[in-house]
């Protein structure tokens, strides 16, 4: 299996892809982000952490749904991110994922772009 690649988008399991774009790590998401999946998108977002990068961008287009676990997830990546001088960006939500955020508030403590296009080009943002 690619080190960039875990778990399985087949199920509504969770597919997690991880690639290098200038100063930030594009980590994107395919299937469903919950309970049983979350530690799939934990582990790639603090390798890349790990590996120095403090921009993070999610690119949410395939990701076809995100519970509250999912969610924490995202948090604690912003957390680790900030701490280190940079952030998470999240791209080109689904109307049901975006939802999610908008309930909870959560959207109001990430930076949101409409695609990946503006959020690889916002490099100061």
């Amino acid at each position: 299996m690619d080190r960039g690649t875990v778990g399985s988008a087949q199920s509504g399991r969770l597919l997690v892809e991880v690639r290098e774009e200038g100063s930030s790590a594009v980590v994107t998401p395919v299937g469903e982000l919950d309970h049983h999946t979350a530690d799939l998108l934990r582990e790639p977002l603090e390798e890349c952490l790990g590996k120095g990068f403090s921009r993070l961008v999610v690119d949410c287009a395939r990701l076809d749904f995100c519970d509250s676990t999912g969610l924490n997830v995202l948090l604690g990546a912003r957390l680790k991110a900030e701490a280190a001088g940079g952030g998470v960006h999240l791209a080109a939500m689904q109307p049901v994922v975006a939802r999610v955020f908008e309930i909870t508030g959560a959207e109001a403590v990430f930076t949101v772009h409409d695609g990946l296009e503006s959020a690889l080009s916002d490099e100061a943002g």
